[in-house]
């Protein structure tokens, strides 16, 4: 295969499954001139067809760009492509585009670094067939430099959000959001399940649930300024209302294929913070520090989150 040499812009594509197609689709239909790499290369094929540069090797690929995007299964895939990197990389920067862990981001950004290219992170809330369109989210933390260097590119996949310096941040955002949904979603399995092994219609009970589930997407901004002021108003019921029903609840799902949803504790962490007089709380309060023995602070006054725990 004839060497790739450097243009004065190009974008590397490493990993051409699902989302690395899209995304390669994408930019050459941006005009960008794209190389791409595949260690099965013949999954490839229907991209060169379409115009991009087909490289004999991940470090062949990376040399010759100037944006590398890692749209690999996942940070294992990740490693081991970084690996196989050397020499001095400066002047680019490396994406990796796939779901992993706070720890996964940082692993990857000292060793992009330590190449002399510059590292991003990137969470995708996003399937295949959204890529490029404003129904797509991509997440992207690590350097801000290279993300606004990059903006304008990042931008035909997505409309892009940078969520922060450390490389981990985006990591923590996807994760995070993927488990808002798996718990909204767990959740709402466990109540069909227990209203369905109690006889009651499935169907009908869901109309109320679609609304309760509504109460909490209305309340979040509410939730989150609480969090952030550190005061945690009774709103809908006080600490000691909420584990009446806990404890009824636990009751209720125990035996369940799904389990209690990690009722039992929340119920401890209530009536940890019950015993520091602090009942007449809202349910916000369960995620604030609850005062040690040591704490001089009045057991019986909120205590305020700290820009400590704002940080981490």
């Amino acid at each position: 295969m004839t060497e790739i040499k450097a243009s004065e812009y190009r974008i590397a594509v490493i990993g051409t499954g699902a989302i690395g197609s899209a995304v390669a689709r994408r930019l050459l239909a941006g005009g960008h001139d794209v190389v791409v790499w595949n260690r099965t290369a013949s999954r490839s094929a229907t991209l060169v067809d379409a115009g991009a540069v087909p490289a004999g090797s991940a470090g062949e690929a990376v040399s010759s760009a100037t944006l590398v995007l890692l749209t690999l299964t996942d940070h294992v895939a990740v490693r081991q492509c970084l690996a196989e990197l050397d020499g001095d990389l400066s002047g680019r920067t490396i994406v990796a585009m796939c779901t992993g862990t706070a720890d996964d981001a940082k692993h990857a950004a000292q060793r992009v670094t330590a190449l002399g290219a510059s590292y991003l992170d990137a969470g995708i809330q996003a399937a295949p067939e959204m890529i490029g369109t404003d129904a797509a989210t991509i997440l992207y933390s690590g350097s801000r430099p290279a993300f606004e260097r990059h903006r304008a590119v990042l931008g035909l996949l997505s409309t892009p959000h940078f969520v922060g310096d450390a490389p981990q941040a985006a990591a923590i955002w996807d994760l995070t959001l993927f488990g808002l949904w798996y718990d909204a979603q767990l959740g709402l399995l466990r109540a069909l399940d227990t209203v369905r092994e109690a006889g009651i219609d499935v169907a009908e009970f869901v109309d109320t649930a679609v609304g309760q589930l509504g109460h909490v997407v209305t309340g979040a901004s509410t939730t989150a300024s609480e969090l952030q002021r550190g005061t945690y108003p009774a709103g809908p019921a006080t600490l000691a209302e909420h584990l009446t029903v806990i404890r009824h609840l636990i009751a209720l799902r125990g035996g369940q294929a799904l389990g209690d949803g990690g009722l039992p504790a929340v119920a401890a962490r209530i009536e940890a913070l019950m015993a520091q007089g602090r009942e007449g709380e809202g349910l916000t309060a369960t995620i604030a520090p609850i005062a040690t023995t040591t704490n001089q602070a009045s057991p019986a006054q909120p205590v305020a989150v700290g820009q400590d725990q704002h940080e981490q």
